[in-house]
């Protein structure tokens, strides 16, 4: 066959051609300029070739000049490819209505496990992944990514320390690891208590063991503050020492905070674009139109099709553009200093255990350079300051 695709759109034939000089009818039909190609002489007075079916009309007249015979012994390309489906319409119909019918079922949610987790969690984790419209029948594109459904309802599951999210099919699989609180020991090794920090000793608290320190005490980071000896000379005992010592500890921060600054905020109004990607392409399938947004930002999600169990290399792809404006915020001097002691405050929360206690602030520098307020504050805070020592034999 010729080197050319086109024939195969348009359709072409097989004929073989009996007569006295077939090859007079060859001539005739380059003179008349229909194309034949693959000629094979398959007899003394026979020869076979293709031509393409827009041409059969045209050999008629040519036929009659030299007494030569046309039998058709193939068919091919795509007119004849297109009546044989049409023929059989009935059975494309249903092969065709069955794809479609697997297509929408594999990209489809069917069944929610969910590993590792006791029956009080799993019922949590349940409803919150119904609320983010994780449920049977839903369409796996219309959902969040697995990464943003992992991190949602690991913030929102109270009873566990980590869920993991991954999507096998038609199925999407949880695996909760649950907070476990430590089982208090039933017993401690002999120890003592020195001080983590340098303090002054606000109360003292002992359980076991013998208090080396009293209020308003300075202790510097190492010093004893209970022994795990307990006794006279002679007789004492070695203990775990258990006690709660609150020290009053300083710190310092230092913040900065600006007059005038800018914020960009989202205005609520968005517009959503859908598409379906082959590759590069992308076809527009809903929200068409152009942005009329002059400030905005864009967050792209994107998933495969599925078909059973493959991935396939056609993609939805969601564009949602979202309004943002812009807000000049001024503040007065004396509004900066209070959002300046609001972040520090803030900021010294991160730096001390849950359950201290602030109970003295006061801004030791205050200035006001380049449009900034710059301040430098000391706070004074209650803490336990306990550490715990290990008492070794021979001590």
């Amino acid at each position: 066959m010729k080197n050319n695709w086109m024939p195969a759109i348009r359709g072409y034939v097989r004929l073989r051609i009996e007569g006295k000089y077939p090859e007079r009818f060859l001539n005739r039909c380059i003179e008349s300029g229909v194309e034949i190609w693959n000629i094979k002489r398959v007899g003394d007075e026979r020869i076979v070739c293709f031509m393409e079916l827009e041409d059969v009309h045209r050999i008629r007249p040519l036929l009659r000049v030299t007494n030569c015979k046309v039998t058709f012994t193939a068919r091919r390309g795509l007119p004849f490819f297109m009546k044989k489906v049409i023929k059989r319409s009935g059975f494309v119909t249903g092969i065709t209505g069955f794809f479609i019918v697997m297509f929408i079922l594999s990209n489809m949610v069917w069944n929610i496990e969910i590993k590792g987790a006791s029956p009080q969690v799993e019922l949590e984790l349940r409803q919150v992944v119904e609320e983010m419209g994780i449920k049977r029948g839903r369409f796996q594109f219309s959902l969040p990514s697995v990464e943003l459904i992992q991190r949602n309802v690991t913030e929102q599951v109270s009873g566990a320390t980590w869920v993991g999210v991954r999507q096998k099919g038609t199925t999407y699989e949880f695996e909760v690891v649950e907070q476990k609180l430590p089982e208090e020991a039933e017993k401690h090794s002999p120890r003592h208590l020195i001080a983590k920090k340098k303090a002054i000793i606000h109360d003292i608290y002992v359980e076991h063991g013998q208090a080396q320190v009293k209020p308003n005490d300075f202790v510097q980071k190492g010093d004893m503050l209970v022994s795990g000896f307990i006794g006279k000379e002679g007789k004492t005992e070695i203990v775990p020492a258990e006690a709660k010592v609150l020290g009053e500890i300083w710190y310092k921060s230092n913040v900065t905070v600006p007059l005038e600054s800018v914020f960009t905020t989202l205005t609520g109004e968005k517009k959503t674009k859908h598409y379906i990607t082959f590759g590069h392409i992308a076809i527009p399938i809903w929200g068409f139109g152009k942005n009329k947004f002059s400030e905005y930002e864009a967050f792209e999600q994107k998933k495969a099709f599925q078909l059973l169990k493959w991935s396939l290399p056609v993609h939805y792809k969601r564009i949602e553009i979202q309004e943002t404006s812009n807000y000049n915020r001024t503040y007065k001097k004396e509004e900066a200093i209070e959002a300046a002691k609001e972040m520090a405050r803030h900021e010294l929360k991160g730096r001390v255990p849950l359950d201290a206690e602030i109970i003295g602030e006061k801004v030791l520098h205050e200035a006001v350079e380049n449009g900034k307020v710059k301040l430098q504050i000391h706070y004074q805070v209650i803490e336990d300051i306990t550490s715990e020592q290990p008492i070794i034999q021979g001590d």
